[in-house]
């Protein structure tokens, strides 16, 4: 009985510890923007996923075409498993969202480029922010706060 019950508990815990590494990351960046990278490489290092890079001029059409609310705008764009993720969002946020899996949710940001959020380190100064979630029906609530 033990042997039956110890096969599926190590399926779950494969499908938890997976759900970021099994994800494509796409992120839409400015070429001029040299945070972005910095932001890429975090999510690269602390979910152990690859991250494709597509450079464009025009943030704006990534942007609306993925449903970000303009008020939550920063300065690069991903798309991860279908969801968004708009700005400096923290890797574990992301890897948080694709094991929740909330219901109609569309994606997460951090508005603005907040100092010391990943990618935009800067010594020991930081700015307090917050990880906002987004949905589908237009309403948002606070995922991670940061200070």
């Amino acid at each position: 009985m033990k042997r039956r019950l110890f096969a599926p508990a190590l399926l779950m815990l494969a499908a938890c510890t997976s759900a970021a590494q099994a994800a494509t990351y796409e992120m839409f960046r400015d070429p001029n923007c040299g945070c972005c990278g910095l932001w890429a490489d975090h999510v690269r290092t602390e979910n152990e996923v690859p991250v494709e890079v597509t450079v464009t001029q025009d943030m704006t059409r990534v942007k609306q075409q993925h449903g970000v609310p303009q008020d939550l705008w920063s300065c690069h764009t991903m798309i991860v498993d279908g969801y968004v993720i708009e700005g400096h969002v923290p890797a574990e946020q992301i890897e948080r969202l694709l094991k929740e899996k909330p219901r109609g949710m569309v994606g997460l940001a951090v508005p603005g480029m907040p100092i010391g959020s990943p990618g935009m380190e800067m010594g020991n100064r930081k700015q307090p922010y917050q990880v906002i979630a987004f949905r589908e029906d237009g309403s948002r609530f606070v995922f991670a706060s940061y200070s």
